[in-house]
């Protein structure tokens, strides 16, 4: 069976070393983030990873979710009483508002536990996934009275919520929804319509489920324009807060998938249940998309999750599954074979992963910091450079991870052989359900569009100006630290290929839509890679003066840094070259010649 170790070194790194978060004790829940606090969760919320939630995997893969008659769901043996316990420690409200009944901690901290639930376990990960993307979008955008009636409960896990947008004609597209609502004399409205491929859209583990719906109040315009969103409870709540009769908001089937067996993911059908409109008429999407972008940041986070417990399991065979002789001579006399780590090749697929999912790791908690900054911090102009950096990089943190995040499963498991192929390694589940997160929350392709159609034009292009300024003056700040100087030196050449992709984009994706729509996957991941290069050079900034020390943690970082620059920055040439080759040979074919 796969094991699971939370990599609570790691992220103890970033936290207290790269990001230093003791810097921002000025932020509203940070002054009470002291490190022994963080490592406190740490270390308790590993434990609990390790020892409770990992096991359920493979039980719910092998299992899965079932529907019974009356349209309930139930979740796999283990699920419903792992959750209670998730909840009892208080893992799901580290970071929201203590107003509402949360710790109100840094984001950061709610980021590692959600890493971690994810590496050991995405499908029940994904239970309080979305409803932490529900609370923070009833959070931002409902009324005061909606933030009382809803908040507490979710926040302590005993309602949980969901995002209900895809139908069966529309995915993307959300302005084809067909849902209705139909207001009512006492301001609510009856809501109509099926939705499908909601994750964690009925079960067992909580006593209510709050869905936010989009649907389109009865006379309004067609098109994204006139779509509303409406908080719809499973079970309605009565003025002292207890729970009145079922909403007629059910379960129609649930999806058999590929992989993330233990959540289920549902068809939902909405018969004049009854819900309660979020924020304006017709600016539903306004407000789905607070939920939205946080979704999107927690599969960018699964990507390099599934990627980090695939190589975990991978790597332990390495180093016990004994065949041939190393190519450069014996390795291990003592042994009828060397082991497979000592080959080229499975080391190069275990690097490319390790490298992968370190830099992701570090890019994902320095976003955090900056949604904090962008919310909590007393500067305005903090604050809007903090909210740009959030939107330019939530494209490429889903995209660009989710993408390399599957390669690094695909990986783990062609270093197992033929047993990576069989079942009982586990190793096929983590292919299996990490292929998903390519897909959902906006498929890459579509993430890829949004960076290059919306993200790069927004406010003047001023969010990729100010990043490109920040990660030139880390160059000239650090351009005399001994060591760093590969590091340095790759950095500018990735951000200059990167300002050179973006000069052209400008330029020729004006001329012909066609050629920025083609180029729009290689911009992305060559921006992916730009970002790895930039958090490669601050991890090992801060890992050289320590690497003298007793602990190997330091110099296997600046090594592992090494094998970014020698074997994934290069990448980076491909990338732009393939960019500026623009729409001509992607759109010769006749639809017919295919």
């Amino acid at each position: 069976m796969p094991v699971y170790q939370a990599p609570v070194r790691d992220m103890q790194f970033l936290i207290h070393e790269v990001l230093k978060l003791q810097q921002y004790s000025d932020l509203p829940g940070y002054e009470d983030a002291t490190p022994d606090v963080i490592d406190a969760i740490l270390e308790e919320s590993a434990r609990f990873h390790e020892e409770v939630i990992a096991p359920l995997n493979r039980i719910g893969d092998l299992q899965g979710c079932t529907r019974h008659e009356d349209g309930s769901v139930t979740t796999p043996d283990g699920f419903k009483e792992a959750y209670q316990q998730f909840c009892e420690y208080g893992f799901g409200t580290i970071a929201m508002d203590p107003d509402y009944g949360g710790q109100g901690l840094p984001a950061v901290m709610a980021l590692a536990i959600a890493e971690m639930t994810s590496s050991a376990n995405q499908g029940f990960g994904m239970y309080p996934g979305l409803s932490a993307g529900a609370w923070r979008a009833i959070h931002a955008t409902a009324s005061e009275e909606q933030k009382r009636t809803y908040l507490p409960k979710m926040t302590e896990g005993k309602w949980t919520g969901t995002m209900n947008l895809t139908e069966p004609q529309c995915g993307t597209d959300l302005g084809l929804i067909r849902s209705k609502a139909v207001e009512q004399a006492d301001g609510s409205y009856k809501i109509s319509g099926q939705k499908i491929w909601i994750s964690s859209g009925e079960h067992d583990l909580a006593e209510n489920i709050i869905h936010l719906v989009l649907a389109r109040i009865e006379g309004a315009v067609e098109g994204i324009k006139g779509i509303s969103l409406f908080i719809v409870p499973k079970f309605l709540v009565n003025e002292d807060g207890s729970l009145g009769k079922r909403n007629p908001v059910t379960c129609g089937g649930l999806e058999e998938k590929m992989g993330i067996h233990g959540n289920a993911t549902c068809v939902i059908n909405l018969d004049e249940a009854t819900g309660y409109l979020v924020g304006q008429p017709n600016k539903g999407m306004r407000a789905m998309f607070v939920m939205m972008n946080e979704a999107r940041l927690g599969v960018g986070l699964q990507g390099y999750s599934s990627a980090e417990v695939a190589y975990q399991n991978a790597l332990a065979f390495a180093k016990e599954r004994l065949q041939s002789r190393s190519i450069s001579g014996v390795k291990f006399p003592d042994l009828p074979a060397d082991p497979i780590i000592v080959h080229p090749d499975v080391r190069r697929m275990l690097l490319d992963t390790k490298a992968f999912v370190e830099g992701a790791r570090a890019l994902t908690y320095w976003a955090s910091l900056q949604e904090d900054l962008s919310h909590k911090a007393a500067d305005e102009k903090v604050r809007e450079k903090a909210g740009d950096y959030m939107a330019l990089l939530t494209p490429i943190i889903k995209a660009y991870q989710t993408h390399k995040g599957y390669q690094g499963c695909n990986d783990a498991l062609q270093v197992l052989g033929g047993s990576g192929y069989c079942e009982e390694w586990g190793m096929s589940q983590f292919v299996r359900d990490a292929r998903i997160s390519m897909i959902y929350e906006g498929t890459n392709g579509i993430q890829a569009l949004d960076l290059v159609g919306r993200k790069l034009m927004q406010n003047g292009g001023r969010a990729w100006q100010s990043f490109f300024a920040e990660i030139d003056q880390f160059c000239v700040d650090n351009e005399s630290v001994d060591g760093l100087g590969g590091h340095i030196d790759g950095l500018k050449a990735v951000k200059a290929m990167l300002v050179e992709a973006t000069q052209w984009l400008g330029m020729n994706g004006m001329a012909n839509p066609d050629n920025a729509g083609a180029g729009s996957h290689d911009y992305l991941h060559l921006f992916g890679i730009t970002t790895q290069a930039y958090m490669w050079a601050m991890m090992v900034k801060e890992a050289l003066p320590k690497a003298g020390d007793s602990d190997p943690f330091y110099r296997n970082k600046i090594k592992t840094g090494q094998y970014f620059l020698d074997r994934i920055l290069p990448d980076a040439d491909a990338h732009l070259a393939k960019l500026k080759s623009g729409a001509d040979s992607m759109m010769a074919l006749e639809v017919d010649d295919f």
